[in-house]
C-alpha cells in the first residue's frame, strides 16, 4: 500500500526537502501540499491523504485548529505535527486537538519517513525522547486531563501490563520482548485496549496510562 502524504508548511524549502525524499520512497507518495492550515483543511477535504505533515506555527489558521477541524473530519487523516525544542505548549495543544504524534524539524529524513509509515498504520509516535518528555508533562498538567472518565477496571492483567509499557513509551517490539511475546500478539492486546478504553490512538493510551497511575513521570 503506497502511503499518501499532504505536506504543511509555511516554508517552501521545508516542503521542497521532506517532498525531495518521499519521491525517492516506493511505498510514499505526497498527495499534495499547503502553506497554511486553512489550505491544509480544504486539500484533506479534496484530496483524502492518509498522513498530514502539519506545522504549527503558521500565518493565519496555525497548525492545531487545522489539526482539530482535520481528526476530526468525515475523512479523518492521521496528523503528525512537526515542532522544535520550544514548541512545547504549542504541542500540548496539538495533542489536544488529536495528533497522532509529532516529529522534530532536525530529524534526519529517513527517520522522518520511518515515521510517516509508522503512523499511517494507527501507531502514534511516542518512543522518541522529545515525545516521551512532552506527554508526561501534558499527562502531568490539571488541564490534560479527558473530558470523560476512562476507567480501565474491565482490562485484564497482562492487558495492564502491555498498557504500562505504551505508558512508558516501549515499541510493539520492545513490549513483546519485555513480556515474552510475539510482537504480533503485542499489537493484538494494542488494538483491545484501544477498543476496550474508546482511545483514537497509541498516544491517547499513553496519556490513558499517566492519568489512571500506570506511570508515572518519574517513570
Amino acid at each position: 500500500m503506497t502511503v499518501r502524504v499532504l505536506l504543511v508548511d509555511d516554508q517552501p524549502l521545508v516542503r521542497t526537502a521532506l517532498s525531495m525524499v518521499i519521491t525517492e520512497a516506493p511505498d510514499i507518495e505526497v498527495a499534495g501540499e499547503a502553506a497554511s492550515g486553512d489550505e491544509a483543511v480544504r486539500l484533506c477535504a479534496e484530496l483524502r491523504p492518509d498522513v498530514v505533515v502539519m506545522d504549527i506555527r503558521m500565518p493565519g489558521m496555525d497548525g492545531i485548529e487545522a489539526t482539530r477541524l482535520i481528526t476530526s473530519g468525515a475523512t479523518p487523516a492521521h496528523v503528525v505535527v512537526l515542532t522544535t525544542f520550544d514548541d512545547d505548549d504549542y504541542v500540548y495543544g496539538a495533542l489536544r486537538a488529536g495528533a497522532a504524534g509529532f516529529l522534530v524539524k532536525d530529524m534526519a529524513l529517513d527517520d522522518i519517513l520511518a515515521a510517516v509509515r509508522t503512523v499511517a498504520t494507527g501507531d502514534g509516535l511516542i518512543a522518541p525522547s522529545v515525545t516521551r518528555r512532552l506527554i508526561k508533562e501534558f499527562a502531568g498538567r490539571p488541564e490534560s486531563a479527558p473530558p470523560r472518565e476512562v476507567s480501565i477496571a474491565g482490562i485484564t492483567d497482562r492487558e495492564r501490563e502491555v498498557l504500562t509499557l505504551v505508558g512508558r513509551g516501549l515499541s510493539n517490539t520492545e513490549i513483546a520482548a519485555e513480556l515474552c511475546l510475539s510482537v504480533a500478539t503485542a499489537k493484538t492486546y494494542l488494538t483491545r485496549l484501544l477498543a476496550k478504553l474508546d482511545a483514537r490512538d497509541r498516544v491517547q493510551l499513553v496519556i490513558i496510562a499517566y492519568e489512571r497511575g500506570l506511570v508515572s513521570t518519574g517513570s
